[in-house]
């Protein structure tokens, strides 16, 4: 199973939103949050490359000049998982002998912008996190709700709580 951005994203943000994805329970379409978060990511930096899909595995926002990933967000509400997000694009890259160790979070609905730099430390952590995403892919079951006041925007509310 290969192990998409999304999936990273989603780790950090529910274990159980990470479980529904991969488990084809896709409601993200459907959002309208996610809607607005599209539109936001269209409309930004229109002249840059952008959508770059590598392997049909990770979708990256944008690209300057192969060697600064940019992740773009609307809004830093869940900026660990953004970071960890933009630390697997690179590392996927690295992998592929692109040597990457930079890369930008985006939010251009604040104006705000956070560079990330990739250590070394960090491959041996996202190893790790690849693991336990796959270990919470291969449940039997969806974890269990985790009802934080995050959950209220989520895509999958009515599905879990309702």
């Amino acid at each position: 199973m290969e192990i998409t951005g999304n999936m990273i994203n989603y780790y950090y943000v529910c274990n159980r939103k990470l479980w529904l994805f991969t488990h084809n329970l896709g409601f993200e379409n459907e959002s309208s949050r996610v809607q607005i978060g599209k539109l936001i990511d269209e409309d930004s930096y229109s002249k840059n490359e952008k959508h770059v899909m590598i392997d049909y595995v990770v979708n990256i926002d944008m690209i300057k000049d192969w060697n600064i990933l940019h992740e773009i967000k609307k809004s830093n509400s869940i900026e660990e998982a953004a970071e960890w997000q933009l630390k697997y694009y690179i590392y996927y890259l690295r992998k592929k002998g692109i040597d990457i160790r930079k890369g930008i979070i985006d939010y251009p609905s604040i104006k705000k912008r956070i560079e990330i730099i990739y250590t070394d430390e960090d491959e041996n952590k996202i190893e790790e996190l690849l693991q336990r995403i796959r270990n919470i892919v291969n449940l039997k079951h969806a974890p269990k709700i985790i009802d934080d006041k995050i959950c209220r925007s989520c895509a999958y509310y009515e599905y879990c709580y309702i």
